[in-house]
């Protein structure tokens, strides 16, 4: 991270222009500043940002997101100023950088962002009306060098019972205490007085519940109490942190040199935007705040989901290998073909269980917590027919995207409001994702010849055995009677058949002969570019295909004689089935849904949960690892042993 900040990093003692790193003010932070002092160079100090990881940096196996990196001083050290410190007092305002400024508190409020972030949103907090208290783990730099000590603690919690006579008051351990990593300063031996109305907080309930629900925040320098301004709090700061001082919180110990009044917002641009180097690990660079939440958020989603772990059937053995590193970043996944045995399993080891959507025995009802699992809408560079791997899934809690006969996790995502910077963020990538040219295969296809002038309709071909199709059509069920019914109602149109990719490739049913061709079809085309196609026509019609929801992406009239999980909110032609559980939304709220909120996207280079924008940017490149190559060779291999088994036979 610093060599990408133009820093030149070796080991050894200081040369004349050098200058000497050091870790924050750690136990050997002091060889360090006795080197730098000797040969009379710099000394500069890095601590993380604060924004970390999932895990405390103590649990080993994550590096940080973000570093401050200080010539000054340290952020937590009171005794005297720091590059941070030094931004808070003489940036004159945060005009310049204010809509990134709020699209930041709101985003990381929204979605639960903390230092660390191992803790589960969907654990319920206590009661609202409690008076927070923040324990810190015992020992630590950060309440040494803020003018505290271990008494400090317990005067603050004496303090928030003298404040307030009757309240409930919670305590809540830090992140490394309930990972046993560090002792905090409170536990069950040392609140005797007042526990009548203590309750030690020891599960990893979300700190941004708790700052929503407290009526009050004592601490003494955790940077909860930072996220407690950002909620709207004042909180009660027994020691001198970074954001004590500046009017934002009531200073038991106040800092005399710090004479600025600050708003939240400036306080959160010093911190968050303009002192740190943030890091984007996928693409190996430097990068914005928003950057960073975006990395965060892929990599929360995934731990939250798997924290607890899955068993998993209904899962073609090459594909394992690939669901391992999706979902078993936490625990590893557990197969079974029996999905009855499956679901005993999960349910008796409080996990859930993921099943491949489609092949659920006929009745099957689980009764451990259930996600349906299917690819995702951007999904590789080949077919998975051809045993290319995805680069993105998505899992549904509810019942999967192309069933409209019961509701899904999809549908809930698209009528509800857009996130916090999801309209310009989905609008961002459609367009990206045009421009790239790129659609669910991705396959290396050559455009489309010259057509015949007039009316063009583009009619996508599907695998006539599908689930979209058993579930998602109405009286419109085959290939051949979709070309009846666009040529019935279009009879002077140039009609445009291409066939699926899978039927292409003998791989699934939904040929079209030659003869039934005739009359109904001007051109047929096996082999273009789908994206290209949608650009030279005026309309598609399908029955359900994902074809559709690309054209939507791209400014192209779709008429519908089928349910697809695009159809319904008024943005296409509805010929099929009703569809009353859905209703009108716009375009980026449909594609925000189905491309950034629904699937979760694994990074083939990095080997990690990644934010969209970089599967996008893992699609659009020539080449993807050496895996999915081995994948395609892997699907010959088989395809030539399956020639050879039948003439066995």
């Amino acid at each position: 991270m610093l060599e990408l900040a133009g820093h030149e990093l070796r080991f050894g003692l200081p040369a004349p222009g050098d200058g000497v790193l050091v870790w924050g003010q750690s136990p050997t932070a002091w060889r360090g500043k006795l080197a730098a002092k000797r040969a009379g160079v710099p000394l500069v100090r890095v601590e993380d940002a604060f924004l970390r990881s999932i895990h405390p940096g103590r649990a080993g196996g994550e590096g940080p997101l973000g570093l401050i990196f200080d010539p000054v001083g340290v952020h937590f050290d009171s005794a005297a100023p720091s590059r941070l410190e030094e931004i808070l007092a003489l940036n004159p305002d945060s005009s310049n950088i204010q809509a990134q400024t709020e699209a930041g508190i709101a985003r990381i409020l929204h979605l639960h962002l903390s230092k660390y972030n191992n803790f589960d949103p969907g654990l319920p907090p206590p009661d609202p009306g409690f008076v927070l208290v923040v324990d810190q783990t015992r020992g630590d730099a950060s309440i040494r060098h803020a003018g505290a000590s271990e008494a400090t603690f317990h005067a603050m919690l004496a303090a928030a019972l003298t404040d307030h006579p009757g309240a409930r008051i919670v305590i809540r351990s830090h992140p490394e205490t309930l990972a046993r990593l560090r002792p905090g300063h409170f536990d069950a031996h040392n609140l005797a007085a007042g526990a009548d109305r203590i309750t030690l907080l020891t599960t990893p309930v979300s700190p941004h519940h708790l700052l929503r629900g407290a009526a009050a925040v004592y601490t003494v320098s955790s940077q909860l109490g930072f996220e407690a301004i950002l909620h709207g709090h004042v909180p009660h700061v027994f020691g001198q942190p970074f954001y004590a001082g500046w009017g934002l919180s009531r200073d038991r110990q106040p800092l005399p040199r710090r004479t600025r009044k600050l708003s939240a917002s400036q306080l959160f641009a010093g911190a968050m935007i303009l002192a740190p180097l943030w890091y984007d690990p996928c693409r190996d660079r430097l990068c914005s705040l928003d950057a960073v939440i975006d990395q965060l958020d892929a990599e929360t989603r995934a731990f939250r989901a798997d924290r607890r772990g899955h068993v998993a059937t209904g899962m073609s053995l090459w594909k394992r290998p690939h669901l391992q590193q999706f979902f078993g970043g936490e625990r590893p996944l557990r197969f079974r073909a029996d999905p009855a045995r499956a679901d005993a399993l999960a349910l008796a080891g409080g996990q859930s269980l993921l099943i491949w959507a489609g092949k659920a025995p006929a009745g099957f009802a689980p009764k451990a917590p259930c996600l349906w699992v299917e690819d995702g809408f951007l999904r590789s560079r080949g077919l998975g027919a051809e045993l290319v791997p995805p680069i993105s899934l998505v899992t549904d809690d509810l019942g999967i995207y192309y069933d409209p006969t019961r509701p899904s996790r999809l549908e809930a995502l698209v009528a509800a409001p857009l996130p916090p910077g999801g309209q310009a963020r989905a609008k961002a990538f459609v367009a990206r994702l045009c421009a790239l040219g790129l659609s669910k295969y991705n396959l290396k296809l050559p455009p489309p010849p010259d057509l015949p002038p007039g009316h063009r309709i583009l009619v996508p071909g599907q695998v006539e055995d599908d689930a979209s199709i058993r579930l998602g059509a109405g009286a419109v069920r085959t290939n051949l009677a979709l070309l009846q019914a666009v040529r019935a109602a279009n009879p002077g149109a140039v009609v445009i058949y291409k066939p699926h990719p899978d039927v292409v490739a003998g791989l699934r049913p939904g040929g079209v002969s030659e003869t039934d061709l005739r009359g109904l079809a001007d051109i047929v085309l096996p082999q273009a570019d789908p994206a290209a196609l949608i650009a030279v026509v005026a309309e598609v019609w399908t029955i359900t295909s994902l074809l559709g929801f690309e054209a939507l992406l791209r400014g192209c009239k779709v008429t519908c004689l089928g349910v697809p999980f695009y159809a319904g909110w008024g943005l296409t032609r509805d010929l099929g089935p009703a569809t009353p559980r859905r209703g009108p939304v716009d375009l980026a709220t449909l594609a925000h849904a189905a491309l950034i909120a629904y699937p979760r996207y694994w990074d083939p280079v990095t080997r990690r949960p990644c934010p969209p924008e970089v599967a996008l940017e893992r699609l659009a490149a020539s080449t993807l690892p050496r895996g999915v190559t081995g994948l395609r060779l892997l699907a010959k291999a088989q395809g030539h042993l399956a020639g050879l088994a039948h003439l066995w036979r």
